[in-house]
């Protein structure tokens, strides 16, 4: 069981989302930030889909009641443990009964907690995934508040050696000293533009616009949530009007609704747009939108699919690298 015993912002459990189910209506939902996410379970030995918490901006005070294995990603929200920074990117053994806290955001707004074992709560269209605005998933289909009590399961094999490796008598955490690469979680690669590739009406836009797409600076507004970001900034516009019907769209697609200020989608983001698509952010950088909070700046650059399609390819080594590694030291004598 995980007790939380403060408020935080917004705490979620998110797995990947609910797949096949965007025909029927029904949003994907799942982590804003799936790379961080997917990081996190492999370092407790979970399968990569396994729920997690997703924690914004603002982090509770937790506790187990059971010797537990977890391991935080993402955002920077100064995790600690009795006072005691605890590091990201790495397996941690907590002792049973031992409060883990978030303070000061530090980098980024959103951090992923997953347990070995993960949480066991139901799956509704076979996701984890908490989207309140239709009261499903997660716990009670709605975020973790303070008081509440979250059943979580049996640790993995892996996640079972790593704990009794970790786990001494005298101390009430431990880590391991190998820790994983924090993939872009580090201030200047935030800063970097984000990057795309061509839209759905990409060739419908002045050439005006997408210069400025390139070469202006964006603001993410505070009228932006797990639905879309918005932003503010340079004026995007057509070559001429056009009758819009609904398109198809995804994670990370940016519409231009006619006011010309672009939103990307986020992973909440309905199933059809109404607006054109000027661009669709890559797979790799879906991770660095996510990390942005209100006020914060964003600049775009545009790739080739080929490009994006190799950056891609290259995150999913990462992920490989990170599976063996904690393979190789669970079986480590």
């Amino acid at each position: 069981m995980m007790h939380a015993m403060s408020h935080s912002l917004v705490t979620t459990i998110q797995d990947l989302g609910r797949i096949g189910y965007q025909k029927f209506g029904v949003n994907v939902s799942g982590a804003m930030d799936p790379w961080a996410l997917r990081a996190a379970n492999l370092l407790v030995g979970n399968p990569e889909n396994t729920g997690a918490v997703e924690i914004t901006v603002i982090g509770p005070d937790v506790t187990f009641e059971e010797n537990t294995l977890l391991a935080i990603t993402g955002a920077n929200l100064s995790p600690t443990v009795n006072g005691v920074p605890v590091p990201m990117y790495r397996p941690v053994a907590l002792k049973a009964g031992t409060v883990l806290s978030f303070g000061r955001p530090q980098l980024g707004v959103r951090a992923y907690l997953a347990i070995s074992g993960g949480f066991d709560v139901p799956k509704v269209m076979g996701s984890q995934s908490t989207y309140p605005r239709a009261g499903i998933g997660g716990f009670e289909g709605r975020p973790i508040r303070s008081g509440d009590t979250v059943p979580t399961g049996k640790p993995t094999e892996l996640g079972e050696k790593l704990l009794k490796k970790l786990l001494t008598k005298d101390k009430p955490v431990a880590w391991t000293d190998w820790f994983a690469g924090r993939l872009y979680m580090y201030e200047s690669a935030l800063k970097e533009p984000i990057r795309y590739t061509e839209g759905l009406q990409y060739r419908l836009f002045t050439e005006r616009s997408k210069q400025l797409l390139d070469e202006g600076h964006f603001i993410v507004t505070t009228n932006s949530d797990r639905i879309g970001y918005r932003l503010q900034g340079p004026k995007l516009g057509l070559t001429e009007q056009v009758e819009m019907i609904s398109e198809m769209c995804a994670l990370g697609t940016i519409q231009v609704p006619p006011e010309g200020y672009p939103i990307v989608l986020m992973a909440d983001h309905q199933s059809c747009a109404g607006y054109p698509e000027i661009g669709q952010v890559a797979l790799v950088d879906i991770g660095k939108v996510a990390q942005k909070g209100p006020k914060d700046m964003i600049s775009f650059k545009k790739i080739s699919r080929e490009e994006a399609e190799d950056e891609y390819i290259f995150m999913e080594q990462k992920m490989r690298e990170i599976r063996e590694a904690i393979s190789f030291l669970a079986s480590r004598r």
